[in-house]
């Protein structure tokens, strides 16, 4: 019975978990592959500097420069994040250190509603409600724009920052916070002195997953953004990202044509930056760490 026991071990340590690995491995270089043979294609008959820097994107003159695509994409996220990491991080003080169990209970609850809500319902809540009020707010022609599409992707990102920087304060040994309240230290100090230091990999963790979902998103930044691919740095005007066009436009290409290898290049740049975003962020955790350790 024990030689059977062991032998289980071994196959479920050996085979199923070892196998769901390389499965996860082989997958993602499947989807790389695939975008690569799709997308390479397309700089045999357009310039890659012209692709990167040119700031017209008229795919029935067969123009394809995306850096208006690009940078409506960097100033979505970066509003979101304005708006979603302290208060992501408030939310996760306040539910590790602060709040009752039962008062904790039900705003992780809420916070798992938060999260499951579908990304149309968001963009409908857009156009409705948010997208008037803006534009009535501060005089514009339309509030579909980037700064709408920031505040929505803030409450999208919001949930996942905040779970993830919860349980890395809820991990820290509650004998760090007993010790520093011993010392003499206020509940506030202990919290942002002893508490929050010693999660930081955790919350930095929960801020990159939080840049992941607010530069993927694409339907609620396709219906509030205003789908303007021109080149702006006002958060107040109409924008275009990455996701959006993707999904605006695959639709009505011609497989194999420059539009069809111009989309599939953009969505190799965003694998490229997303591939980049989790590196660095991998990188800065394993530096935290080394440090606390040290």
């Amino acid at each position: 019975m024990e030689k059977r026991s062991r032998i289980a071990e071994y196959l479920i340590e050996k085979g199923l978990i070892r196998l769901s690995g390389y499965a996860a491995v082989v997958v993602l270089l499947l989807i790389l592959l695939f975008i690569l043979r799709e997308s390479l294609p397309f700089f045999g008959v357009y310039s890659a500097a012209d692709f990167l820097f040119k700031t017209d994107w008229y795919p029935l003159s067969d123009r394809y420069g995306m850096l208006p695509l690009l940078t409506g994409s960097i100033m979505v996220t970066i509003l979101s994040l304005v708006v979603a990491v302290p208060m992501a991080i408030g939310t996760a003080i306040f539910l590790s250190e602060l709040a009752p169990l039962r008062l904790r209970s039900i705003f992780k609850v809420l916070l798992e509603i938060l999260a499951s809500i579908p990304s149309v319902v968001f963009g409908f809540l857009g156009i409705i409600f948010l997208g008037p009020w803006v534009q009535k707010t501060f005089g514009l022609q339309t509030g579909l724009n980037a700064f709408s599409a920031g505040i929505l992707l803030a409450f999208m990102a919001l949930p996942t920052i905040a779970s993830v920087a919860d349980e890395a304060m809820q991990a820290v040994p509650k004998s760090l916070r007993e010790a520093s309240l011993a010392l003499g230290a206020s509940r506030i100090q202990t919290i942002f002195r002893i508490t929050f230091p010693a999660a930081s990999s955790g919350v930095i963790a929960g801020v990159m997953l939080g840049i992941g979902r607010a530069i993927g998103e694409t339907m609620t930044v396709m219906m509030v953004a205003g789908g303007s691919a021109q080149l702006s740095l006002n958060p107040m005007a109409p924008v275009r990202t990455m996701t959006g066009t993707i999904a605006a436009e695959m639709g009505e290409v011609v497989m194999g044509d420059n539009h069809y290898r111009a989309l599939f290049m953009i969505g190799l740049l965003l694998f490229i930056i997303t591939l980049g975003v989790n590196t660095l962020s991998s990188i800065i955790i394993e530096r935290i760490r080394r440090r606390q350790g040290s």
